[in-house]
């Protein structure tokens, strides 16, 4: 069993057995809760610190594990109803809602109950994280030097010439002072857009597009403006009616394995994005977010927008998370001109910096031989498990089709039948025990038609995606009886 579950499942077994003990009385010890559970010393070290943490048990040194004293009742609760008026309260002629919708956002974070199958994460389920390499690389970046002092507040040098290198090519258009070091892409995302519009403006955005992008733009105050996506991805046409409908300054763009859909950026319609956006006087906002994510049998990989872009037109974002581990937020922002120094006190003023340690761990992983063997064995795996899953589709549901099947990233984009209520499927997806994604959070405006993202890169094995499709199935059933 994966240690991860061993720990979660000794500390609730655990925790259903302190009824037996009274208050201060000590547990077993630590060599007898391995006997008896057939668990390493570290599941049992780590069962009895969730509990402490929970407030459940108390450690002592020497001593051992003992049941806490009972805490006392909380306090009552007095009125908050005042907040409402206080949260709504808006001053001026254009005041921006200061509410926040967090649930496209939320919903992709979601831990589903136990037994149902994963079919809407965007991070590798933990088998395919390169969890001793991270464990390794973390403990070799502790030990050096000055890994602990404050990391300059754009980020390490040699990690921002990494990402330089990564980023701008073999033509090198970017050099290490064009980088600024991110908790994450989702916080590099933020922070451009806060820093290229002002709340209220509109922002051009791919239709459909990435929820958690449309809740930070508006979250930010800003107005997202769909410009359709097909087959070779953002529709150049479009987008220029678009920059002359609204005179946007900012497009957030997804040129590699678009989410939701996987499309990749016709190499024709690159160039005509770029050059639709300078000519409109605007930034393009890049999210590479699914270079790493590349499949096996993946035609080569397109440069990045930022690489073929020598007049500052684009701030790239990327990060490393989605291909290492969800705890590994450690990414970039590139950008050339002013901009850069706009992007930089935006992120100083939010977060200060990025830990040092999480850098210094993120520069032993991608420099030991650990990376490039991880890169290899992540791409074979999505493959199998896109085709795993495309077969259980054509299969069990071959109502449902695959516009594009991409050859990267983590998702399937299925056109459902007209007149499906995806919302409705999708609850009844989870009721019989599948988790998915219905299309509507990815559009900011009325969806064209209906959808359903399958994700096949969280699930445990090929076996479990085609048990949920099997899952699924039952589902539309349900719901089209």
């Amino acid at each position: 069993m994966h240690e991860r579950n061993s720990v979660s499942e000794l500390a609730g077994i655990l925790r259903g057995e302190l009824h037996r003990y009274s208050p201060g009385e000590k547990l077993p010890s630590s060599r007898s809760l391995v006997e008896r559970f057939r668990v390493s010393p570290v599941t049992v070290t780590r069962a009895l610190a969730a509990l402490t943490a929970e407030g459940l048990v108390v450690t002592r040194p020497g001593a051992g594990a003992f049941r806490a004293e009972p805490r006392p009742a909380p306090a009552r609760t007095g009125d908050t109803s005042w907040q409402q008026v206080a949260l709504s309260a808006e001053t001026g002629d254009e005041a921006v809602p200061r509410s926040v919708d967090a649930s496209g956002v939320v919903s992709s974070l979601a831990v589903p109950p136990p037994g149902v199958i994963e079919l809407i994460g965007g991070y590798l389920h933990p088998t395919l994280q390169p969890e001793r390499a991270l464990g390794a690389a973390l403990a070799r970046a502790g030990r050096r030097p000055g890994a602990w002092e404050r990391p300059p507040l754009e980020g390490v040098g040699e990690l921002r010439a990494w990402f330089a290198r990564e980023i701008g090519g073999p033509a090198g258009l970017l050099a290490a002072s064009d980088v600024l070091i991110t908790a994450g892409g989702q916080s590099a995302l933020t922070t451009a857009l806060r820093a290229l519009a002002p709340p209220g403006a509109p922002v051009l955005v791919e239709s459909p597009t990435y929820p958690g992008m449309l809740a930070a733009a508006r979250a930010s105050g800003l107005r997202p403006v769909p410009v359709p996506v097909d087959v070779h991805g953002l529709r150049p046409d479009l987008l220029a009616d678009a920059f002359r409908a609204v005179r946007a300054r900012v497009l957030v763009c997804q040129p590699l394995y678009q989410n939701p859909t996987g499309t990749i950026l016709a190499a024709d319609r690159r160039r005509e994005v770029l050059r639709v956006a300078r000519a409109a006087g605007a930034f393009v906002i890049e999210d590479d977010f699914a270079r790493r994510l590349a499949h096996e049998d993946a035609p080569p990989l397109p440069p990045t927008l930022a690489s073929d872009d020598p007049d500052g037109v684009v701030v790239h974002v990327c990060s490393l998370t989605k291909f290492t581990s969800p705890s590994l937020r450690v990414g970039a922002l590139a950008a050339r001109g002013p901009v850069l120094e706009r992007l930089r006190a935006i992120q100083i003023v939010d977060s200060f910096f990025v830990p040092r340690p999480l850098q210094e761990a993120a520069l032993e992983l991608v420099g030991s031989p650990a990376w490039s063997r991880h890169r290899r064995t992540v791409a074979a795996e999505l493959r199998v498990r896109r085709e795993t899953l495309l077969s259980a589709l054509r299969r069990e549901l071959p109502g449902l089709t695959a516009e594009y099947v991409p050859p990267g990233g983590f998702h399937v984009w299925l056109r459902l039948p007209d007149g499906t209520d995806e919302s409705a499927l999708a609850a009844a997806a989870l009721r019989a025990g599948v988790a998915v994604t219905p299309g509507r959070p990815f559009f900011c405006a009325e969806p064209p038609a209906p959808h359903l993202r399958l994700c096949f890169a969280a699930a445990a094995s090929t076996a479990e995606l085609e048990e949920g499709v099997r899952r699924l199935r039952t589902a539309c059933e349900e719901t089209a009886g």
